[in-house]
């Protein structure tokens, strides 16, 4: 194609020079040419690298799975388009119709929602068990058990998988386990060390960091199951932006520092809220009230994460008189942000289930999950004084 001058209309090669940029390029072109037909078929059969269409790759999402892969002490991990495609890619993207999958009891509602409801109608039989208890999971595990999928402390309810257990588990029965790392991070803890087979994130939280950005990680001990994982995520485009893999990167690079200031925060917060009137209970990994406290101090080591969960006296009259009251903090259903959020999860993340099955979770109108922030640490204090004592008040 021609323009009105009679040139060619294609891309203009970049400018080069002695120096390189300090920061990684933007690259949002979905299509990448190439020279010949042989040449397309070197890239295909890993002659050479190179990229031909972005929902099969593009280096912006190359740069954050390597920096992930580096944290992780993985190898070919895969950036997809959010922590649920991660999860997806694990689930559907390994298993089979006639296989059967153990999920924690704890795990994220959309993770509980998969589990009972999409993998079933997919021919995939799913049980839970606490997966804090190995002969628990043990017990369900059936001939046709495929893989456990945990969170190494969960969400919302901040219990502790015994991942060690579980991975030697999985490997006398032929089983793969799948770890969701997203609350602990790579920072606290890396399951890969632990044995095992699988390791996934939500990049949108605490390692992007600035509520800007969804995207999700996963990566596989096995080159044979990383190349399964990507096939599977290509062939349903659950690809990433480019753009927001520069942004993820971007947070990575102050990720560290983020992590370290919001767990020493969370840590005071969890022992100011602890003494508040109108506080039923907290929930923190290090606290010696946490009902996982020696499994906590094993396999994280003095570590945390940068969540509270608590639960308020009151019901939902006084849950919805704490979030009017608590000034300057978000009441959204995310994590990970510099600003400290509030999540409701019966309103939010594990509204589909039953009350009574919210219940048996604990998670009751009460409770709440606290993303701890970067903001100072006695007036985040101040700002929960207040917000509960309107909470009492009001409940």
């Amino acid at each position: 194609m021609r323009n009105a001058r009679g040139s060619l209309v294609r891309p203009v090669p970049l400018p080069t020079g002695a120096s390189t940029p300090v920061v990684t390029p933007l690259s949002p072109s979905v299509v990448y040419a190439s020279e010949t037909p042989d040449a397309l078929d070197d890239q295909y059969e890993g002659r050479t690298h190179g990229y031909t269409y972005a929902r099969e790759g593009h280096p912006n999402a190359d740069v954050v799975a390597a920096r992930l892969d580096t944290m992780e002490g993985a190898r070919d991990g895969l950036v997809v388009g959010s922590g649920m495609a991660a999860v997806t890619a694990a689930l559907l993207g390994l298993l089979r119709a006639g296989d059967h999958v153990i999920g924690g009891n704890q795990l994220y509602g959309r993770s509980l929602r998969m589990m009972a409801e999409d993998l079933p109608r997919l021919g995939i039989a799913t049980s839970l068990a606490d997966p804090g208890d190995v002969e628990a999971v043990r017990a369900a595990i059936r001939p046709e058990t495929r893989m456990i999928l945990v969170e190494v402390v969960s969400n919302p309810g901040l219990r502790v998988a015994d991942v060690p257990g579980l991975a030697a588990l999985a490997q006398s029965h032929d089983i793969l386990l799948a770890v969701d790392n997203t609350f602990t991070t790579p920072r606290a803890y890396r399951p890969f060390e632990a044995g095992a087979d699988i390791v996934i994130h939500s990049l949108t939280k605490l390692l992007s960091g600035h509520s800007d950005v969804m995207l999700g990680y996963v990566a596989a001990r096995d080159p044979e199951l990383a190349r399964r994982l990507r096939v599977f995520a290509v062939t349903l485009g659950l690809s990433p932006s480019p753009f927001d893999c520069w942004l993820a990167e971007r947070g990575m690079l102050s990720f560290d520092l983020r992590f370290d200031r919001a767990q020493a925060t969370a840590v005071r917060l969890a022992d100011h809220l602890a003494g508040l009137a109108g506080v039923r209970r907290v929930i923190y990994p290090t606290r010696d009230d946490h009902p996982d406290k020696a499994l906590a101090a094993r396999l994280l080591q003095g570590q945390g994460c940068n969540m509270v969960s608590f639960e308020l006296e009151g019901g939902r009259a006084a849950a919805n008189a704490f979030t009017r009251a608590a000034e300057g903090l978000s009441f959204a259903p995310t994590l990970g942000d510099v600003g400290t959020t509030l999540s409701h999860p019966a309103s939010s993340s594990h509204r589909a289930l039953s009350p009574e099955d919210r219940m048996a979770l604990g998670l009751s109108e009460g409770f709440f999950r606290v993303s701890v922030g970067l903001e100072d640490p006695e007036t985040l204090c101040a700002v929960f004084s207040q917000a509960i004592d309107a909470a009492v008040a009001g409940g």
